[in-house]
């Protein structure tokens, strides 16, 4: 009778929880109602057994009751009930987030999934890009926002206007703009005509721009100025870090308290080289894993190092043991600004002979390999843990040994990206690139079916020599045909519901056991991936030692 009782209670508890919640669950036949009678709607499409969706739920749920008070709906709509509207927006996975300004003007929200981030996003979003202020606006517009910028020029002044107007367009989605032409008021703020004022809630409060009144600089202002001296890195913060375009010093410490000490002793280094290097703390304990990205030992507290994120280099500061001090990370910062530090590059050795049709490069050889103008180089970057890896590899070799024929012009490559330092920028594996003869500065990233066919067209049509792989090759038109078949049979296969490579046909009958292995083997980690997935629908979240 008590348990009867208690469940009782806590359906009661949870339908007041529902009934009480400030986000509007839509269906197929509210949706389009509720979407042209607001101007801004944020939607969440979802599934009940997602973990990241669970994730979301209680700060999604925190940003609609505070965006209610400035009339901006959040809703959600449930695609494993609404499948069909989940459908017609296009949604591939969960949660999906779109901003919607009416049933024919939708974008995607590019925002942090944190309360905070949601409601100053969707704040963002509400107002023009530049909003008109004057003196009995300015004070509460200031604070209206972690960073908001507000420029200052002559209403006369169409030039600066206009470029201030390019800069919000630009950055709108990030930070919240304002212009005000009252000259009493830019004399109070310190700021002469044409200027801009970033007024922010850390580190000294405001920073004025008086330089050349022109997008790329005022645009190069706001990136350094906008970030903390020295902030936090982590996974709401790593993608700004990467897209500001200058070096970021790491500072792994595993407690909080570490972490703040050495952020104060560390700072003078970070105000003498703002603007050059930006510096941050990261949790060692979450996330030392990163550590072994930038060539440290991980393990070792704490640790420091630069990266040079625009070309993807590594500057660990070595040895590990010594005492993180404002003199020796000063000194080793100094010494990396001026150039007098060589990259720290993590290699496999050159192999003593290159066995097998696919060529194989590790960091030492990479750039005599790849970046031989000679040649057309198709490379792809591969883990060995990984799935879709071991499904491509024997048509990746059938696709080399196709082209050993044309060995003075083309090389198929592969290189280990997780035990080699490579200047490429990696966001998933297997990453495929193409780097033309003559053109290695403008690579061609492959975004087709992992099929030979495929592939061999590819570097037919993207190659400097446009070498036909099957130019000469017996029954070549048959094989054509017999391999388009395959393809468009793939196509309708559970293989792309499991998202698994499609498999072309093999060229001999080695080759082919070699793809039944691999396609057994696949299946098998597909199993075990939905076993897994089973269990992971019943946390909260998902956790991550990942940025």
């Amino acid at each position: 009778m008590r348990s009867f009782r208690n469940a009782a209670l806590g359906l009661l508890g949870a339908a007041a929880v529902a009934a009480a919640s400030d986000v509007h669950e839509l269906k197929q036949d509210t949706f389009s109602d509720f979407i042209g009678k607001h101007d801004l709607v944020l939607a969440e499409f979802f599934a009940p057994w997602c973990g990241h969706c669970k994730a979301l739920a209680p700060e999604y749920e925190e940003a609609a009751t505070t965006l209610k008070e400035k009339e901006i709906p959040l809703a959600k709509v449930d695609c494993t009930a609404e499948s069909e509207l989940c459908s017609q927006y296009g949604v591939e996975g969960y949660p999906t987030l779109k901003v919607f300004r009416g049933a024919d003007n939708i974008t995607p929200y590019t925002g942090q999934r944190k309360a905070e981030a949601i409601i100053s996003y969707m704040t963002k979003q509400s107002m023009p890009a530049v909003s008109l202020l004057d003196k009995d606006t300015l004070e509460d517009f200031k604070t209206a926002d972690k960073v908001v910028l507000i420029a200052f020029f002559d209403a006369t002044d169409k030039t600066s206007n206009e470029t201030f107007g390019k800069v919000a367009d630009g950055l709108r989605d990030s930070f919240l703009f304002g212009a005000t032409s009252d000259a009493e008021l830019a004399e109070k703020e310190g700021v002469k005509q044409p200027g801009v004022a970033l007024y922010k809630t850390f580190d000294e409060g405001k920073n004025v721009f008086e330089d050349k009144f022109e997008q790329k600089q005022i645009e190069e202002f706001i990136g350094t100025s906008s970030i903390p001296l020295i902030g936090e890195v982590g996974p709401e913060t790593y993608a700004g870090y990467m897209a500001a375009g200058i070096p970021l010093a790491y500072i792994f410490a595993e407690t909080p308290e570490d972490r703040e000490s050495l952020a104060t002793t560390l700072k003078p280094v970070a105000e003498k080289h703002k603007g050059a290097v930006n510096f941050a703390t990261i949790d060692a304990k979450a996330f030392g894993q990163h550590a072994g990205n930038l060539n440290l030992e991980v393990g070792k507290w704490p640790a420091f190092a630069i990266q040079e994120t625009v070309k993807n280099q590594k500057f660990p500061l070595l040895p590990q043991d010594e005492k993180l001090t404002e003199k020796s990370v000063g000194k080793f910062v100094d010494d990396f600004v001026a150039g007098k530090i060589e990259p720290s590059v993590k290699s496999e050795p050159i192999p003593e002979k290159q066995e097998g049709p696919v060529t194989v490069v590790v960091a030492k050889n990479y750039q005599d390999i790849v970046l031989d103008e000679d040649k057309d180089v198709l490379i792809e970057f591969y883990a060995p843990w990984c799935g879709h890896c071991k499904a491509l590899a024997p048509k990746y070799e059938e696709l080399a040994q196709l082209y050993s024929p044309f060995s003075t012009q083309v090389t198929i490559a592969k290189v280990d990206a997780t035990a080699n330092d490579v200047p490429d920028d990696i966001s998933g594996f297997p990453t495929i690139k193409l780097y033309p003869a003559g053109s290695k500065s403008s690579p061609v990233p492959y975004s087709g079916a992992r099929t030979v066919e495929d592939l061999a067209a590819f570097v037919k049509e993207n190659g400097k020599y446009g070498a036909d792989a099957y130019a000469g090759t017996e029954d070549k038109d048959d094989e054509k045909a017999e391999l388009k078949k395959k393809s468009a049979a793939d196509e309708d296969s559970d293989d792309e519901k499991t998202d698994m490579p499609h498999q072309a046909p093999a060229a001999t009958e080695k080759v082919a056991e070699k793809v039944k292995e691999a396609v057994k083997e696949k299946a098998s980690e597909v199993k075990e991936a939905v076993k897994d997935a089973a269990v992971d629908s019943d946390s909260d979240a998902e956790d991550h030692d990942e940025l």
